[in-house]
């Protein structure tokens, strides 16, 4: 079977529809139009109908999907294969983190990079969902997880912790909080899942509804920017808080929430100089943030 066929069916299976199964994969509509075309023809199938402007998968089409993601899966395990073997200390080598991480973090950890290895290239993924590393999705990611899936290795780095954190410019204006009590649920500045950041208040000792917030978002990065332009107030760990001028952990003393820093790759892509070096930097840097000897470290 024509793999390119099969990828193109396991595209518009995942993305239903032409555009976007074409905008995933770089190919213009009609060519994967040829690709199913061929491919039923190959089959003998039908593998869609149209249902309005979508494609929906027939019977057949629907049972013939996981095979596809086997196929897929095949072909992304031999170009891990492939790149783990690679001796070249240039090229690509790409690193998913959260967006507050990718912002803040990794930058100072490039530059450390780029002094060591300037001829490797190096392609920030900022993202708040987990990367798939066996399908090449990133090389390596930074996780506040610990790896579960087959094939992946993690070191964990150590434990952070995040505190309450506001401006100066607020604390000007609304008075410095006695405890967290004191602390209106609208200058609370949540993230998009309320529910648990509703949770999170609740285990500091602020019992506060989904309702009550009153400035929401899903990018913790503009979450950050509104804090540090004294809108209000948020949990944020203290190696982001750390580099960021006129911000003020309003209870230092206060039990932080903690949670644990991962290092996570491929086992086999680890036999790349190339990414094995930026792995190895990376461990170091992030290490120096969090604090050497917080938490030991282990691999799964």
């Amino acid at each position: 079977m024509d793999w390119n066929r099969a990828r193109a069916f396991l595209a518009i299976a995942e993305a239903g529809s032409l555009t976007a199964a074409a905008r995933v994969l770089g190919l213009t509509q009609p060519t994967l139009s040829r690709q199913i075309a061929a491919l039923e023809t190959e089959l003998g199938v039908a593998l869609f109908e149209r249902v309005g402007k979508r494609l929906v998968l027939t019977e057949t089409g629907a049972a013939l999907v996981e095979h596809g993601r086997a196929m897929g899966e095949a072909a992304a395990a031999m170009a891990v294969a492939a790149s783990g073997r690679s001796l070249a200390i240039a090229g690509r080598v790409s690193i998913s983190a959260a967006d507050t991480y990718a912002a803040h973090v990794l930058p100072g950890v490039i530059a450390r990079i780029r002094e060591a290895a300037p001829q490797i290239k190096i392609v920030v993924i900022s993202s708040n969902t987990l990367s798939d590393l066996r399908r090449r999705e990133a090389d390596i990611a930074i996780r506040h997880v610990r790896p579960s899936e087959d094939g992946l290795i993690g070191r964990l780095i150590g434990e952070s912790a995040a505190h309450l954190y506001a401006s100066r410019g607020w604390i000007a204006r609304k008075g410095w909080p006695a405890c967290v009590q004191d602390i209106a649920a609208e200058d609370l500045i949540a993230y998009e899942d309320t529910d648990h950041f509703a949770g999170l208040m609740g285990g500091m000792g602020l019992q506060v509804s989904p309702d009550d917030f009153r400035l929401v978002s899903e990018n913790s990065v503009v979450v950050w920017e509104m804090v540090k332009q004294g809108l209000g107030v948020c949990v944020m760990s203290r190696e982001i808080a750390a580099g960021t001028p006129d911000i003020v952990d309003l209870f230092p003393e206060a039990p932080p929430v903690r949670f644990p820093v991962w290092l996570v790759t491929h086992r086999e892509l680890r036999t790349s100089r190339r990414i094995r070096l930026v792995y190895d930097i990376l461990a170091e840097a992030l290490t120096d943030l969090i604090g050497e000897g917080e938490a030991p470290r282990s691999e799964a």
